[in-house]
């Protein structure tokens, strides 16, 4: 059974020996290779006239990307949550629940925990991620990095699985007919911070896909 490589490897003697890119497309699907499988190893050879197949850089995994990478999204994921905890304590204060106790003290310190939070974290977040940005400018092969991917792909999941528990509690809140004020504003408050996210690394991870098309 042949394997990923000796695909690549067809595709490289193909390219060599002037067949095109569409032509290389069209046999191995006809072969039945999976059109996942066949962009891939298309992928793997840049579209530029030359003599011959010229290699795209390869995905690279770098401790020095790691720990970047990992400061920056553990400062994006510190900076929602402590963001939606603080707005879930100012709609908690304006429309309190009649059945707790108000307790101005709690509602104090959860302010104050999560401020502190955010003027740590989102900071640290933002400068990261302008940081990462001037770096992807100046060597595009950085946007390949593995550890990049699996991280966006992670907050994409994460931020998937929100959407839709927020969506959730809203349908069983209109079914059981417990849309109160303080509930919807908290649906809203989710959304509106688990949302942005979302579609802004679809947005950088589908630019990617681009690119690797290209």
């Amino acid at each position: 059974m042949a394997t990923e490589d000796e695909l690549t490897g067809f595709v490289r003697e193909a390219l060599s020996r002037g067949a095109t890119r569409s032509q290389i497309e069209a046999a191995l699907a006809t072969a039945g290779w999976r059109g996942e499988e066949v962009r891939r190893a298309l992928g793997a050879w840049a579209d530029v006239p030359f003599p011959v197949p010229v290699p795209r850089p390869r995905p690279y995994l770098s401790a020095r990307d790691a720990f970047l990478y990992l400061v920056l999204f553990t400062a994006l994921y510190i900076t929602a949550f402590n963001l939606g905890g603080m707005f879930f304590q100012f709609i908690e204060r304006a429309f309190p629940d009649a059945a707790q106790r108000v307790d101005p003290e709690s509602f104090r310190r959860g302010v104050r925990w999560a401020v502190a939070n955010l003027l740590v974290a989102f900071p640290l977040f933002v400068a990261l991620t302008l940081s990462v940005q001037r770096a992807i400018a100046r060597d595009p092969a950085r946007r390949a990095s593995r550890i990049r991917k699996w991280l966006t792909y992670l907050t994409l999941f994460l931020g998937a699985g929100i959407l839709i528990g927020d969506l959730i509690a809203l349908v069983n809140g209109v079914l059981s007919g417990d849309l109160t004020t303080r509930f919807v504003l908290q649906v809203l408050v989710v959304a509106a911070i688990a949302g942005p996210v979302f579609g802004y690394y679809l947005t950088d991870l589908r630019k990617d896909e681009k690119e690797d098309d290209a």
